[in-house]
């Protein structure tokens, strides 16, 4: 019955229904995204869930396909007047990696060795990116036995950062608040201004207008930032990203397009089963042979991230709570960035309007910082110190 695929993705799908119904109910203390994935090692591991349920599912096999059109639809919610502000989040983002990598690099090779250091620090700095490029490494040198590290480090790295980084947002986000209380406040959408900015006053043609062919526009962009990544250096995510605000400027797309083309919450729930796939391959024992190294090294890089975060935020005049969890994205990135982001303004506003003002606060800072940790900052990362073994 379990190899059915219908059932395999419902019996998953329901993982993440009672994270979000979790999340509801604790007011965004409970991530999803961590009951979600806490939730399917646990059934795995107790045979409650076959290994292979992703695979028969298929439903992650879409989510895949859909990672290009979700960051480009990311792109399509920052216009450029939104970015020009978000300098300062790449620099608190890129200070929380530096002082993290020194932390692990100094500490970890007098507890265990530089190898481990090496193999741990990349997937701390970014995730899915740096862990292929240090497991290739890994195995091209004959070190197969060190490729469990960075594996269980992505595995685990967003039950370490998730609930740091929620907790930051919460408290800012209640400051926050209290400012728009304290002041006669109208929220605005940084997707609205820049539909505002394009408009144009003529009446959108039917096939620009049709939701099949929105769709369409969106997977071509991002089909073309995939292709340009597989012919250049630059990694195919930024170029979605890039598409996505360009085409958003010149009027190719409209704000927020996924969302316009009724897609986007099928298109996160894919993207999440891909996320949770990560861990399909983890086991108890895995878990249990690497455990001293894991926690040292995920425990350091977690530090390091925050502290530096807090260090760089202070340099740049932003609040520590709204700093931090920007150089925490280091841990989790997307999706979990955007869901962090929804599930506090959700739970912190008193209205629709609050919510809406929460949200949009907070979602271009943590957007900028996880994009230029996860596809960046690690991949330069992993790329330099690898070569170093």
């Amino acid at each position: 019955m379990l190899s059915n695929p219908l059932i395999a993705t419902v019996l998953v799908f329901a993982l993440i229904a009672l994270g979000e119904w979790l999340s509801i109910i604790s007011k965004a203390r409970i991530p999803m995204l961590l009951t979600a994935m806490v939730g399917f090692l646990v059934m795995v591991w107790t045979g409650i869930f076959p290994e292979d349920i992703l695979e028969k599912s298929t439903f992650a096999a879409l989510g895949s396909i859909l990672i290009g059109p979700a960051i480009l639809h990311m792109g399509t919610m920052i216009p450029f007047s939104i970015l020009k502000r978000q300098y300062k989040a790449v620099l608190i983002a890129l200070g929380g990696i530096v002082t993290a990598a020194a932390l692990v690099l100094v500490i970890v090779p007098i507890l265990f060795d530089y190898a481990t250091a090496v193999a741990g620090i990349g997937p701390v700095s970014g995730g899915v990116v740096a862990l292929l490029i240090t497991s290739e490494r890994l195995t091209e040198i004959g070190m197969t036995s060190l490729v469990i590290i960075p594996a269980l480090i992505v595995a685990f790295q967003g039950v370490m950062g998730m609930p740091l980084a929620l907790n930051f947002l919460r408290k800012y986000a209640k400051r926050f608040q209290k400012n728009l209380d304290n002041e006669s406040f109208v929220a605005s959408d940084p997707a609205e201004e820049a539909a505002a900015s394009t408009e144009t006053g003529k009446k959108s043609s039917p096939i620009k207008s049709n939701a099949t062919m929105k769709l369409f526009f969106v997977f071509f962009g991002a089909a073309v930032g995939v292709a340009l990544g597989e012919l250049t250096p630059v990694h195919y995510s930024l170029w979605c990203l890039a598409i996505g605000i360009g085409g958003l400027k010149l009027g190719l797309f409209e704000p927020k397009a996924l969302e316009r083309s009724n897609s986007f919450t099928l298109t996160m729930v894919a993207i999440i089963f891909v996320v949770i796939g990560t861990m399909a391959d983890v086991t108890p024992q895995d878990v249990l042979n690497n455990l001293p190294a894991i926690l040292t090294i995920l425990i350091l890089g977690t530090f390091g991230l925050a502290f530096g975060g807090f260090i760089v935020s202070k340099l740049v005049k932003w609040h520590p709570y709204k700093g931090m969890p920007v150089a925490l994205t280091a841990l989790f990135g997307f999706p979990g960035d955007y869901i962090l982001c929804e599930e506090v303004s959700r739970s912190v506003a008193g209205n629709k309007q609050e919510e809406k003002a929460i949200f949009n606060e907070l979602m271009a800072p943590m957007l900028i910082g996880g994009f230029t940790t996860v596809t960046v900052a690690s991949v330069v990362v992993a790329g330099i110190l690898i070569g170093t073994l």
